[in-house]
């Protein structure tokens, strides 16, 4: 649970609050507050504190004059500000781009002894975190609690500010709080008036004395830390969970009861890392791509997953799954896959293993990715066309599971997305693991810390994202960029950008965020890349979504093909099509010169010649 300091007005004073490192300061733009703050500049702050901008229906113009001018990290919308208000603040990140564009909002909402949680709903796309505030006859600042009790009712996974009234009398208060159902989602406490000398000049000594009871409080209730990794059910936050016919359910179920067993047995664990030393090639290169860094003023490293064997991260998985199959007795393997590296490495794996391999591809992607299909004809596999619905990754994801209801005894389906029915998520998120787990190392070796400033990975079912998340899911320092496919443009109906147009629906065996039509009909997704051409997300990363801990980019076809060519100019690495959406975002996003940036490589760009000597006309 963060901490916020809002009502900062004095330099001096603001340096000293911010050695107490709390996680944001506020500072409040609105001429009618007594706390106004009409100070030139803001002085120079930790990197880990945000500066919050609180406005209260303030012009848009004018918010993002102020972001840009004192490099604002959030804005608090404390008045009548509508969803499409928050939209449009959110969607302007041109202007905002050299200010931040990763652009927190936190929409205020006031609350007494009751509250119409309806209200929240047309908020729940536009905003990153909701703050629930004591109503009074002022917007913020009247010093005192409402009923807490009334958040027990609270319909919503979006995390929220708890404000109103918190000072060192409401200690007991908040313990009882972070005991209570309420406390589930709440993300930070705001305090401010009830830590006052006078309007904006704080109290240093009661503010020590608060956090450090603060962090008792926490250290004592450390379940209630938000969660971004599976639960016992298979659930991340709302998101997951296993929805399969009848038919399927003794397999998905073997695999549940015995997939974390057999990846604890020393066996397994040695046999695993071997292959992926031996085989594979591991640990892949953490190289520092120094003239994309110079291009871009920031240090960029890329994790070289291109150079795996078979050119990508896939591998990763089918050999763990490949190896869990054969512990389970299975002797034919199943797999989808949209740009072919999935298929590939589903091949490779049953020809050293020794084992029939049948692998699904929609027909579209096996005209666009013809290298890989000779390839996994050439390991011996049988590559079956989808020739249903728009004939890209999800059909051959229908077709999949078709042949595994008519196949359940002998036949284990490497699924190669973090996606599909529980354990499938968690069980390729931990094979893919491995990625962030070197990074850790490598970046000490290099940087002299295990922690970069951003990880970054291009999300279509998301597997080599969850790789590269993984380690520090619960590193608050660490920021996740997740970036989607746009396609055409988001609003052009030719996207794939599932976090913007996605809402909760169900596929391929889990709840997620699904890009549908208002009667739930799946909508066909469009990208120049095979592999992210999906309509859904996997269930890990719809939970970072929803909960704000990534920022979501959605990247077009043409800035990705741009970024393509860019990499292959500066670096000599022509990287897939989807590592590039993962790259173009420095060409939209700006960053410090000493932030560390690491870029999942995903794969390598040989699979994607044909397409980018198609669109350059090389």
């Amino acid at each position: 649970m963060r901490l916020k300091v809002c009502g900062m007005k004095y330099q001096d004073n603001i340096e000293q609050v911010a050695a107490l490192q709390p996680d944001y300061l506020g500072f409040i733009f609105y001429e009618k507050s007594a706390r106004n703050f009409d100070t030139e500049s803001i002085p120079e702050l930790p990197k880990s504190i945000k500066k919050t901008g609180v406005f209260v229906d303030a012009d848009i113009d004018i918010v993002i004059k102020l972001v840009n001018k004192h490099n604002l990290q959030a804005v608090q919308l404390h008045g009548k500000e509508s969803p499409e208000y928050c939209d449009d603040l959110k969607n302007r990140h041109a202007e905002l781009v050299s200010a931040s564009h990763n652009l927190e909002i936190i929409k205020v909402f006031s609350i007494k002894d009751e509250f119409d949680f309806s209200i929240l709903k047309p908020y729940e796309n536009t905003c990153n975190y909701f703050l629930f505030d004591t109503k009074g006859k002022h917007p913020g600042g009247n010093g005192y609690t409402f009923n807490w009790n009334v958040l027990n009712n609270y319909p919503s996974t979006k995390p929220f500010f708890l404000s109103g009234g918190l000072g060192l009398n409401e200690v007991e208060k908040i313990n009882q709080f972070v005991n209570s159902k309420a406390s589930k989602y709440c993300y930070a406490l705001d305090v401010n008036s009830k830590f006052e000398i006078e309007p904006g000049l704080k109290d240093i000594e009661d503010l020590k004395t608060f956090k450090k009871n603060l962090s008792s409080i926490l250290d004592n209730n450390k379940e209630i830390v938000m969660n971004y990794n599976v639960d016992e059910k298979g659930y991340y936050g709302e998101f997951g969970g296993a929805f399969i016919p009848e038919m399927l359910y003794p397999n998905v179920e073997e695999l549940r009861q015995n997939y974390l067993k057999v990846m604890a047995e020393p066996e397994f664990k040695k046999e695993f890392d071997q292959l992926l030393k031996d085989y594979v090639g591991r640990p892949s290169p953490l190289y520092f791509a120094k003239r994309l860094s110079e291009k871009y003023n920031t240090k960029i490293y890329l994790k070289r997953e291109d150079l795996n064997h078979t050119g990508a991260h896939k591998i990763n998985n089918t050999i763990g799954q490949i190896l869990m199959a054969k512990r389970l007795g299975k002797t034919r393997i199943i797999a989808e896959t949209g740009a072919g590296q999935h298929g590939v490495a589903t091949a490779t794996v049953c020809a050293l293993m020794g084992l029939e391999c049948i692998v699904y591809m929609g027909e579209i992607d096996i005209a666009r990715q013809a290298p890989n299909v000779a390839r996994m004809k050439m390991l011996g596999a049988t590559v079956v066309p989808a020739l249903s619905g728009s004939r890209t990754l999800k059909d051959a994801t229908n077709e999949a599971i078709r042949d595994w209801i008519n196949n359940p005894v002998n036949t284990h389906y490497i699924i190669g997305s973090a996606i599909g029915p529980h354990p499938y998520p968690d069980m390729v998120t931990r094979f893919q693991a491995v990625i962030s787990e070197e990074i850790k190392w490598q970046l000490k070796e290099q940087e002299g810390r295990k922690n970069p400033d951003y990880v970054v990975a291009c999300i279509g079912g998301g597997s080599n994202a969850a790789g590269t998340y993984y380690h520090y899911l619960h590193e608050p320092d660490v920021g996740i960029i997740a970036v989607e496919a746009a396609g055409l443009g988001i609003d052009s109906g030719e996207s794939a950008a599932t976090s913007v147009l996605g809402k909760e629906g169900i596929i391929h065996g889990c709840k997620t965020l699904l890009m549908q039509t208002k009667d739930g009909q799946i909508t066909e997704p469009y990208s120049i890349s095979a592999g992210l051409d999906y309509p859904g997300v996997g269930p890990m990363h719809a939970h970072l979504s929803k909960t704000g801990r990534a920022e979501f980019m959605s990247i077009t076809d043409s800035d990705a093909m741009e970024a393509g060519l860019e990499l292959s100019k500066l670096e000599g690495i022509i990287p897939a099509i989807e590592t590039s959406h993962a790259l173009a975002i420095f060409g939209q996003r700006e960053f410090k010169e000493d932030d560390v940036v690491v870029v999942s490589l995903s794969g390598r760009g040989d699979k994607d010649l044909e397409n980018y000597i198609d669109y350059f006309k090389i």
